[in-house]
């Protein structure tokens, strides 16, 4: 028995540490660990509730705009307040364009090279490489031409030894297996991701003034102005611009992206069976398409026990399953108290201590749905819209098996999701699911724009007494939601369960260990000073610690010093 520590892990948002017990070259046990908290919970209180949203983007300076949608969301469900459809729908642009992003730079940039080596480029026979991409789709960018000039590229990076962005990785571990025309591929597409991940950005950004940290939703709407006459405003010639940018990366992500992670997944058939975890999902609708948050154009709900049989819908943030289900454990986080405590009621008061292997170990709370560690994020969302009987969610999921079944030479089923490479699969297929629907609420938006229905805003207004509100939002990296509770116009308690939260969670009050803990039960390590297999698993739930731990004295007081080992 032995135990390997990785910290920080890299390529992720924020600060994680994972310890891992080793035995018999597989892990047996684990231990997920952020180290790092920010402040924003706490500031808020005494603030008022339209300026939330504000404060509330900077949990993270990835995951900006989903925390304003979610707070925005939150007060006006305190307050009951129905905003325009012109604000539904510009919302949800923002929400598809920053998540179409997001899932780009997640396996291009950031997980990729788990499993693509670099070294291997120029051992590749472009001609060969070229053939295998033309037989998986139209794109451009797959001629020999090209893969001989991106092998060129590399051949000059290892002979100068400046590999720049490839620099570090483990080249050469014996758990890569691609072969040499399959690793010039991808790194060709990696390179071109670079190009096709500012498209989103790019919309995101006009119709939220900037981003990162937009400027313009607001508690009742959206302050983007929409007038077709006016060159100051959100008019036809702009809607016509963002329409070219969402054409180009429903492209790629139709004709590469996809193609991409389902091509790397059939020369890894044994990581389907690696990642499992615990195998309960939680997903929420979003993308509304009424004024009042009850129609959805991707649904949500639970399974339990990965059985499609078990299915739970979530049919808004009104319903009482989901309202009544969360809570968050302190019993083996830096926090005082113990047990689980409802959001509206929850409690976020630093309490460090060393290192306890059975005690105190993580700045992240520990998240339960009605008792049960739940997974979030891409698998949870796709996995749930598809025992809905989503008909976009099966088309792509159907491509997905049968895509990696014909270059596997197998036949895959459904199970297969269910793993470390499933998560990679399911937000594949998210992102084609959302290509699709940028097209859609595109044409809703300009639709309705064309009616002449202009408005975007409908004033808030705040009763004496208290009132509580949850907002909810199925982000890129799962289930996120803002607890509020507003007391004469004041913000009195202030929560956000996060995605990274659920996924990152410590063990609970009961010993049971969160989704992170458990998916990396069983994983194998074949080299225990080069532990690939776990930043294989723990990137395929794309970590974002800065979004999971947010705690500061409002004074800015130093509450705690800590040591990161």
């Amino acid at each position: 028995m032995s135990r390997v520590v990785v910290d920080p892990v890299t390529r992720i948002e924020g600060h994680l540490r994972i310890d891992v017990q080793v035995d018999g070259g597989q892990v047996s046990k684990a231990w997920a660990a952020s180290t790092m908290w920010r402040g924003i919970e706490r500031i808020l209180v005494g603030r008022d509730p339209r300026d939330a949203w504000v404060f509330t983007q900077r949990f993270c300076g990835v995951c900006t705009t989903v925390h304003a949608m979610a707070s925005v969301r939150a007060v006006e469900d305190a307050i009951k307040l129905e905003i325009p459809l012109n604000a539904q729908h510009i919302r949800n642009m923002i929400i598809i364009a920053h998540a179409l992003h997001d899932h780009i730079v997640h396996f291009y940039h950031l997980s990729a090279l788990d499993w693509v080596d670099v070294t291997q480029v120029p051992k590749a026979n472009p001609g060969t490489t070229s053939a295998l991409a033309e037989s998986l789709s139209p794109w451009e960018g797959n001629s020999k031409m090209e893969m001989k000039r991106v092998q060129d590229r590399i051949n000059n990076f290892i002979a100068g030894g400046q590999l720049g962005p490839f620099a570090q990785g483990y080249w050469g571990h014996p758990a890569m297996k691609l072969p040499p025309d399959v690793n010039l591929l991808a790194v060709s597409h990696y390179l071109q991701a670079l190009e096709y991940q500012r498209y989103p950005n790019q919309i995101v950004a006009m119709l939220g003034g900037k981003t990162p940290h937009i400027q313009n939703v607001a508690v009742g709407g959206v302050s983007t102005a929409v007038n077709p006459d006016s060159m100051g405003a959100l008019n036809i010639d702009r809607l016509f611009q963002m329409k070219t940018l969402i054409d180009k990366v429903v492209r790629f992500i139709q004709e590469v992206y996809f193609n991409d992670v389902c091509a790397v997944a059939a020369f890894y058939p044994e990581w389907f069976g690696y990642g499992g975890g615990v195998k309960n999902f939680l997903s929420v609708p979003d993308l509304p398409t009424d004024t009042t948050n009850t129609k959805f154009d991707f649904p949500g709900g639970t399974i339990r026990n990965a059985d499609f049989g078990t299915y739970k819908p979530i049919t808004g943030p009104r319903d009482e399953y989901f309202r009544k289900g969360v809570t968050e454990d302190t019993t083996h986080a830096y926090y005082k108290g113990s047990g689980g405590l409802h959001p509206w009621k929850g409690e976020t008061e630093p309490e460090y201590t060393e290192w306890k292997d059975d005690g105190k170990y993580s700045w992240v709370k520990a998240p339960r749905f009605e008792g049960s560690p739940m997974e979030v994020g891409p698998l949870a969302n796709v996995l749930c819209a598809f025992a809905a009987g989503d008909p976009l969610v099966k088309k792509w999921a159907t491509r997905a098996l049968e895509t990696v079944g014909a270059i596997a030479k197998k036949k895959v089923g459904p199970e297969v999701l269910f793993s470390t490479l499933g998560r990679h699969a399911a937000r594949a297929i998210r992102a084609a699911v959302l290509s699709e629907l940028a097209v859609k609420h595109w044409q809703m938006l300009v639709d309705n724009i064309t009616k002449g229905d202009l408005a975007i805003y409908n004033p808030p207004t705040f009763p004496s007494g208290t009132v509580e509100g949850m907002g909810f939002h199925e982000a890129p990296r799962g289930t996120l939601s803002h607890w509020v509770v507003i007391d004469n116009g004041k913000i009195k308690n202030y929560q956000a369960v996060v995605p990274t939260t659920w996924n990152a969670s410590p063990r609970d009050d009961k010993g049971v260990a969160g989704p992170y803990e458990t998916a990396l039960l069983r994983n194998p390590i074949a080299d225990q000073e080069r532990p690939l297999e776990v930043l294989r698993t723990i990137h395929s739930f794309d970590p974002c610690m800065a979004c999971a731990c947010h705690v500061f004295d409002p004074n800015g007081n130093q509450t705690a010093k800590v040591k990161v080992v």
